[in-house]
């Protein structure tokens, strides 16, 4: 079992930022994925950005070169950057840690995200 703990969501402004952290309960060996997702009202959950245990990073068009998704050297917490935030930002975002060989999922609670003025 592994919880995954978020920490990091808020009120800001548009334009302005937020740094998203997620920290994993135990060292992860298995070859993985972290990344966070999102869900607004009445839409469907979607990926933000992932990152691999290789370091390898993929992001969702809608946030390219605003978000940036890194991982701690333990590979245990993982974090998003997200700057230029815009309203349509606003959701709650999930840390998800995906084990590829198994295809399993954990996720975390959820933390609130809005960019409002």
């Amino acid at each position: 079992q592994v919880q995954l703990v978020e920490s990091g969501g808020g009120l800001v402004q548009p334009g302005g930022s937020l740094r998203l952290s997620c920290a994993a309960s135990r060292s992860i060996f298995s070859d993985n994925r972290m990344g966070w997702y999102r869900q607004a009202p009445g839409k469907q959950r979607e990926l933000v950005a992932g990152i691999t245990r290789g370091g390898t990073t993929n992001y969702a068009d809608s946030v390219k070169g605003r978000f940036t998704i890194s991982r701690e050297k333990d590979k245990k917490t993982v974090y998003l950057q997200m700057d230029n935030l815009k309203p349509e930002d606003t959701a709650v975002y999930f840390c998800n840690l995906h084990f590829m060989m198994s295809a399993y999922d954990y996720w975390g609670q959820g933390t609130q995200v809005t960019v409002s003025s």
